[in-house]
């Protein structure tokens, strides 16, 4: 993220070739930095290792489960979002400030939110990967607090998944004792779990259990 704000400050003004190169990298980069600096890993992460607990492999569909992880993620990031917006999309367009400085506000905005997130051990072990001298966790720079927030959102989803998990193990191991012991071991447990799965998730409202649940992990 530094060389892209280095490279948007010695980028010559008034639309240049190299300045409208510079704004098509950047662009091109905005779905990777939208997955890796926002909250939708560790949603989209959960909600599809729910659906492999469930024992549902392909419902609900793919495009479902990215909608509903967009949604969440919508209304995780909304704060920071909005803060961004003004302290750097308004401006920008009000020709207030330059691409390097918005750019570099926007930044700014999402290292606060992803340092909330973040363990300094993490923190710490990035920027020994990196090389970069750190005095403390609070000044690292997006480099280093990027991967860091990467990974601590994959150790949460599969933390989280563990939990969800645990329950529809427990049935599947039940419905698989219980025809056992009855001598039905030519019926698929799967057959007889899957419906029992489904009753108690829908029981337990669990699609908005494991929303709210989502949306609460973030400080």
């Amino acid at each position: 993220m530094n060389e892209l704000l280095g490279a948007a400050r010695s980028a010559p003004q008034g639309g240049s070739p190299v300045d409208l190169l510079a704004m098509f990298f950047l662009l091109g980069l905005v779905p990777l930095l939208a997955v890796s600096t926002t909250s939708f890993a560790r949603i989209v992460v959960v909600l599809g290792l729910l659906r492999s607990s469930l024992g549902a492999a392909s419902l609900p569909p793919n495009a479902v489960i990215v909608a509903l992880a967009m949604m969440l993620t919508g209304a995780v990031m909304n704060p920071t979002l909005t803060r961004i917006n003004a302290q750097a999309v308004k401006p920008y367009f009000s020709h207030r400030l330059s691409q390097s400085q918005a750019l570099e506000r926007g930044a700014d905005s999402l290292r606060e939110f992803m340092q909330r997130q973040v363990r300094p051990s993490d923190v710490a072990a990035f920027a020994r990967i990196a090389r970069v001298p750190l005095k403390s966790a609070a000044a690292a720079p997006f480099a280093v607090v990027a991967p860091a927030f990467m990974v601590g959102e994959l150790r949460a989803a599969f933390t989280m998944d563990f939990a969800l998990a645990l329950p529809f193990a427990v049935v599947d191991i039940v419905v698989s004792a219980v025809l056992m012991s009855l001598g039905m071991f030519m019926v698929s447990p799967a057959v007889i779990s899957l419906p029992i799965k489904l009753l108690l998730f829908v029981l337990a409202d669990g699609w908005t259990l494991v929303a709210g649940a989502l949306v609460a992990s973030y400080r």
